[in-house]
């Protein structure tokens, strides 16, 4: 077997159920806040562009997807970042979700002979680790702490790691941060890549999960400075969060022509392209923003529930956009048990979506609320909370 596999974590959850393995819990419901899936009904037309195309079950998907798709997808890349213009033909690839276009994505990127760094937030979405190490490179982690907004400090980074460096990952809105990028972070981090020749993947799966401003985008910022080649930018979108369809597996890559030439022709191989009736029904997702509208007003509904009743009991900060709280606490995995044993909601340790560096674990004395349960599961929440703390 590949020797990397004995490089990787083990996943968040899996320390979690260790955590809670003798655990004697209040007899109630569980409550679960711990992984970011949304529970709000998927859109009913959605299901129902699904239901008719049922014959494509029987057709092979292209690894390049339907020209429809990527012109749908182009229109809203275009309306919602205000794109001068992006080629459905050449800079738009349909991905199996942001988990596996991300993963596939370093596989075709890196040259593993030069072993390079991958640079990170910490804390992080776990696969971008899982898939530096896979693809032969080397994690470099950018501590995101509150002093630094939780964004991180590239002026931190040494020359000697960009010189070496194959991709800068970036997370905006950051999971489990909830902090976004400026334009002016946007502008500083392309200058460094002007500089070192990096790729910047900006994964953007939160958003258009956001409160009273829409985040800016890594594309938006290519455009407002004339790069309507996209050198060497890439970014991740997604239908789960945006969309509440995580069980699709639909998202898409989007940038540089000159990466995404390559990087079709690994996926032809890579064999993970998303079935037919998958993007018919995507078409109409992307195509719809009314639905999107109405799934920010749930979570700006369910923030304000938690700011109101709980704000006095806990130090609840409310992101910048996305759905989880980044709650600071004295001992994470002590925090999540008791949340555990005496109000049977599961959260998770913060510690366990970072790594520990010189510095520090900047996840340890944090735990990560996903407010993705219903809005009547957040008032029970709200309820057992007060009873306990």
């Amino acid at each position: 077997m590949n020797s990397s596999l004995d490089l990787l974590h083990p996943y968040p959850f899996e320390k979690l159920n260790q955590l809670f393995q003798n655990i004697q819990t209040a007899d109630m419901p569980l409550i679960p806040l711990s992984i970011g899936e949304p529970k709000h009904p998927a859109p009913e037309f959605v299901i129902q562009a699904l239901s008719e195309q049922y014959q494509h079950l029987s057709t092979y998907p292209n690894s390049k997807g339907l020209l429809q798709l990527r012109q749908s997808i182009a229109n809203w890349l275009q309306h919602r970042f205000q794109l001068q213009h992006i080629c459905a033909e050449e800079q738009v690839l349909p991905v199996s979700g942001t988990r596996e276009g991300i993963f596939s994505f370093v596989q075709a990127a890196v040259e593993r002979e030069r072993a390079p760094y991958v640079v990170m937030p910490n804390p992080f979405y776990q696969i971008y680790e899982g898939a530096a190490l896979l693809a032969g490179a080397k994690p470099y982690f950018v501590n995101c702490t509150e002093d630094n907004n939780y964004i991180g400090d590239f002026d931190a980074v040494p020359a000697e790691v960009w010189q070496n460096t194959a991709i800068v990952f970036i997370c905006t809105p950051g999971n489990p941060t909830g902090a976004v990028y400026s334009k002016a972070q946007f502008k500083k981090l392309i200058e460094l890549s002007d500089q070192y020749g990096f790729i910047i993947a900006s994964d953007e799966c939160y958003s258009e999960l956001w409160f009273d401003q829409a985040p800016c985008g890594l594309l938006e910022v290519c455009a407002e400075l004339g790069r309507h080649d996209y050198k060497n930018c890439i970014v991740f979108h997604s239908l789960s969060k945006r969309s509440n369809l995580p069980g699709m597996r639909s998202g898409f890559v989007a940038g540089d022509a000159a990466l995404l030439k390559p990087y079709l022709k690994f996926r032809t191989y890579h064999g993970a392209a998303m079935p037919v009736q998958h993007q018919i029904a995507s078409i109409e997702a992307w195509d719809d923003e009314t639905h999107v509208k109405e799934n920010r007003q749930q979570y700006r509904a369910k923030f304000d529930l938690f700011q109101s009743e709980l704000g006095h009991i806990l130090p609840l900060k409310k992101p910048d956009a996305g759905f989880y709280y980044w709650l600071k606490v004295d001992n994470d995995e002590t925090f999540a048990q008791m949340l555990m044993e005496k109000a049977h909601i599961k959260v998770l340790p913060g510690r366990y979506l970072s790594r520990d560096t010189a510095q520090g674990n900047p996840g340890a004395g944090h735990v990560r609320m996903a407010l993705v349960a219903s809005l009547q599961q957040c008032e029970e929440v709200v309820q057992r909370l007060k009873a306990i703390l």
